[in-house]
């Protein structure tokens, strides 16, 4: 009984707020908006509101009619409003845009406005204010508030200082002209989420305010801009610190102003020569007209103009100094190189290389290998970071770097199919797979030299013809070689692969060929390089990919287990007769 006495009770409040919420909608529709004239179209029709103030009610039908809002009736947007409004003597509530326009009404919330609104703060800008009310036309209007060239007056309604100075600026005067591509209040402080500056970084204002036009080389070229304002500010220690995360580091507004932007031959410029000490000083105190004779806007590049002697001077230090640098280092690369390569000689030739380590047919292998990996990398990693030197390397190309990579691809797969019938048809291929196949004694030989690394230990692991370390790097190869080649030719494919699989997998295959890009080359850099270059027994090389031999000394102390490993004599080198004495009498 208690149970069913609390389902009628729930359902008696369900079916009652239904009914009430049913005909308030029914009360509100019946509202036409012929009953809603009948009062406002008087224009005399006026309320006072808390302040005293006389606020007009009065609606012009045939503006009402001519704006965006033509199709709402007078209830979709007074929706609190009943039919015996204003017999019940209460106001109408504040319109909810949101109700429509949910994205607008969210970042208006998040803005200086809807954030000021939220702490109960009067008089703060809200929708009416700027898009108008019962007459809203869209922006292109000229009648619209919002049209560009009425947004500062619009603005001016609250702020009246920044307005007057936007008017006296540059940029109000080109909104004067007519120029539809002059910033004007919603460009530097956006529109709905309208922001503080005073909460902004220096690097924001100037790289998401003024850098939206002033490095667009279609604003330049079309007003006769410089091009390298942007560039040569964030090439200066102002733009530096402010991309190192500086709170204080001077950006565009502070030397130029933030409404009242004038050019630097205007007297009441900020940036003018009789006003710079000044303006330096804000954040130099103390600054001399010797201060700021020098720019911040430096191109070391470019000829200075003829009366800027600091430019100039600054032109020919820049081009001694590259004369310089690039001769007297080219001197020394050159100097050095030559005496690395005699000595790299000397000790080639003084090196008794009798061990082979290496057939001919095992060092066209690498050779193909190595020599595909490395363009495979370029190429790749010039894709995925087009700014980088390694886009450089391939003259910004896209073309040139697409064929390479693919080429080099195919080239790998090849080589890799060749090691494949290699290793199967040839006594050589199976012996090297034999000795390269993982054993336990691998994973013994590990610990062994874990602990003689760590200086537990002086005894170093006995390896064969390959331990762990060449076994590792071999079947990564051949892992690597699958994923980089199923991924490639899927990525390739990609018209043929969705056919039958659906396109996600594609850009898993994406993902995968990505990160084991990097895993192979970080393995090659650390793992491959130190064994074969980086080891201070064999350095600059191991020359065994160039002539296939080792020192014998070399094969006793790296692997001494190795069963009769292929030896072939080395012909006795000629040695210089003894010097000839001076004989006298």
């Amino acid at each position: 009984m208690f149970g069913i006495k609390w389902i009628f009770a729930g359902a008696a409040a369900a079916l009652a707020m239904f009914c009430t919420t049913f005909a308030g909608r029914v009360a509100a529709a019946e509202i036409k908006d012929s009953v809603c004239l009948d009062c406002h179209s008087d224009k005399e029709l006026s309320k006072t509101n808390a302040s005293g103030g006389s606020i007009s009610l009065y609606v012009d039908a045939a503006r009402l009619k001519g704006s965006t809002h033509k199709t709402n009736s007078c209830a979709s947007c007074h929706s609190d409003l009943t039919s015996d409004h204003p017999d019940n003597a209460v106001a109408a509530k504040a319109v909810d845009c949101g109700q429509c326009h949910q994205r607008q009404s969210l970042a208006y919330g998040t803005s200086v406005h809807g954030l000021a609104a939220g702490r109960g703060k009067a008089n703060v800008a809200a929708c009416r204010d700027c898009h108008g009310n019962h007459g809203i036309v869209p922006p292109t209007s000229a009648d619209s508030p919002l049209n560009f060239s009425r947004i500062a007056q619009t603005c001016g309604r609250c702020h009246e200082k920044a307005a007057e100075d936007v008017g006296q600026s540059i940029h109000g005067k080109a909104v004067k002209a007519g120029h539809k591509d002059a910033p004007t209040c919603t460009d530097c402080h956006a529109e709905h989420n309208t922001r503080d500056p005073k909460n902004r970084s220096p690097l924001a204002i100037s790289a998401d305010v003024c850098s939206t036009c002033h490095a667009s080389e279609r604003m330049n070229t079309r007003y006769n801009l410089p091009k390298d304002r942007v560039t040569t500010f964030f090439g200066s220690y102002h733009g530096l610190a402010a991309q190192y995360g500086s709170a204080t580091a001077a950006n565009c507004g502070s030397c130029h102003g933030f409404h009242k932007v004038l050019p630097s031959t205007d007297p009441g410029s900020t940036i003018h020569s009789s006003n710079l000490a000044k303006t330096c000083g804000n954040c130099h105190p103390g600054a001399s007209e010797n201060f700021v004779t020098s720019k911040v806007h430096v191109d070391a590049g470019g000829q200075a103009s003829a009366t800027d002697a600091g430019g100039n001077i600054n032109w020919w230090v820049r081009r001694i100094y590259l004369v310089l640098i690039f001769g007297t280092i080219g001197f020394m690369l050159l100097h050095n190189g030559l005496l690395l390569f005699r000595k790299v000689r000397a000790r080639f030739n003084a090196a008794n290389f009798n061990v082979v380590r290496m057939s001919l047919s095992q060092r066209l292998q690498h050779v193909i290998l190595a020599v595909s990996f490395i363009i495979l990398a370029v190429t790749g990693f010039a894709l995925k970071y087009p700014d980088s030197w390694l886009t450089t390397l391939m003259g910004s190309s896209e073309m040139l770097r697409r064929w390479s990579h693919r080429i080099s691809g195919v080239v790998m797969l090849l080589g890799g199919l060749y090691h494949i019938y290699y290793v199967i048809s040839s006594p050589e291929g199976r012996k090297l797979v034999k000795d390269l196949w993982p054993v336990k004694k691998d994973a013994t030989d590990l610990l062994v030299n874990g602990r003689y690394l760590l200086g537990m230990s002086e005894k170093k692991a006995q390896i064969g013809r390959f331990g762990y370390a060449e076994k590792m790097e071999y079947w990564a190869v051949v892992w690597g070689t699958l994923i980089m080649g199923l991924t490639g030719l899927m990525i390739w494919f990609k018209m043929d692969v969705t056919g039958f699989l659906p396109r996600w997998t594609v850009d898993v295959a994406t993902a995968i060929h990505y990160y084991e890009a990097i895993l192979a080359c970080l393995a090659i850099v650390v793992w491959h390089f130190y064994h074969v270059i980086f080891d201070p027994d064999i350095y600059p090389i191991n020359w065994a990919c160039v002539n296939g031999k080792v020192s014998h000394h070399w094969q006793e102390e790296e692997h001494p287990l190795e069963k009769d490993p292929v030896e072939c004599p080395n012909p006795a080198k000629p040695t210089a007769p003894p010097a000839a004495t001076d004989k006298k009498g």
